[in-house]
């Protein structure tokens, strides 16, 4: 690790471990879990909102009610409409009022967020995949970078993590490693070549704190990498998730209308908007079944290492018990 971690001080903790926002698995209770073992969890809005059926202040106010220690949130910021933009507004407002200081944003131009962040005293770090994404919200003013990679869960990078943290060394902002840790050798490896810190969502998938269904946690550890493949039927941008017989039923790829939508620089959005509201629904209905008929589940190549459902305390502890 680096002399001086910015990471660590802009978010206030004391491991360099994220517990990644997931839609829809970032319950209230693994956000704080993972505040409480010394990291950071992150909130979801749209999980909290829409999966876990909270009003946002009150979400918020419950979360804070089981950990005393920083929580971060994300905003998806990509175009949409009027009506999310203004909804997203709110959300921000009301965190930056309750105190949080630390957000990540994703799919869009983080400038509105970064201005109003910086006025409370507030960091803001952008998920990124490559280096023209990061220059854009590097103009805008972001403190850090997420370095989404190949390997990562739900929506996934194209480069190896090498190759993306070469990419962004030169911007001379904190970069945090995003998929492919769910060991404690990864981890170390990740820091050790110049990370300031990792992401880590499959791992926090299969903990006792998340309430995604046995099943799903036991997709996870039964799952190899090479189960692991990537769609464009739930959002219209490649997803991450495990190959299972609904996957496979659906699809990997678009059809030639939606592909058709997906090209058009004026109606891509409202592709995506369309294909996004379908995978909404499905994974929430994944999330809560509790059969085993729903196999929705989305999941990054770090599914190799996983073998066991631990608490967040203990994730958390194999990670840094040797090299805090």
């Amino acid at each position: 690790m680096s002399a001086e971690n910015l990471f660590l001080k802009q978010s206030g903790v004391r491991h360099p471990i994220i517990c990644g926002p997931m839609y829809p698995c970032s319950n209230p209770e693994l956000v704080a879990a993972a505040s409480n073992a010394g990291g950071i969890g992150i909130i979801q809005p749209i999980s909290l909102t829409y999966v876990h059926g909270y009003e946002f202040s009150a979400g918020l106010d419950y979360i804070k009610s089981l950990t005393r220690q920083p929580v971060g949130m994300n905003l998806l910021i990509e175009k949409g409409s009027k009506k999310y933009h203004q909804r997203m507004e709110y959300w921000l407002e009301t965190a930056l009022q309750s105190g949080i200081k630390f957000f990540i944003t994703s799919l869009g131009k983080p400038d509105w967020v970064v201005e109003a962040a910086h006025k409370a005293g507030a960091y803001v770090y952008h998920d990124v995949t490559e280096a023209k994404w990061a220059q854009k919200a590097v103009d805008v003013g972001v403190d850090g970078l997420i370095a989404v990679n190949s390997r990562a869960g739900g929506h996934t990078g194209t480069y190896f993590y090498d190759q993306l943290l070469e990419q962004l060394e030169p911007f001379k902002l904190p970069v945090v490693c995003a998929g492919g840790i769910s060991d404690a050798s990864a981890y170390q490896q990740a820091l050790n070549k110049g990370y300031q810190a990792v992401q880590m969502g499959t791992r926090f998938i299969a903990s006792e704190e998340c309430s995604a269904s046995l099943s799903y946690k036991q997709a996870i550890i039964n799952s190899h990498e090479t189960d692991i493949v990537l769609s464009e039927r739930l959002t219209g941008v490649p997803v991450s998730v495990i190959n299972t017989a609904y996957i496979r039923k659906k699809g990997l790829k678009t059809n030639l209308f939606e592909k058709w939508m997906l090209n058009h620089s004026k109606l891509k959005y409202m592709m995506r908007t369309i294909l996004a509201l379908k995978s909404l629904r499905s994974l929430k209905h994944s999330l809560l079944d509790k059969t085993g008929e729903a196999d929705f589940w989305q999941a990054g190549k770090s599914v190799e290492s996983i073998d066991s459902i631990l608490s967040v305390a203990e994730i958390y502890k194999k990670f840094t018990q040797n090299h805090s």
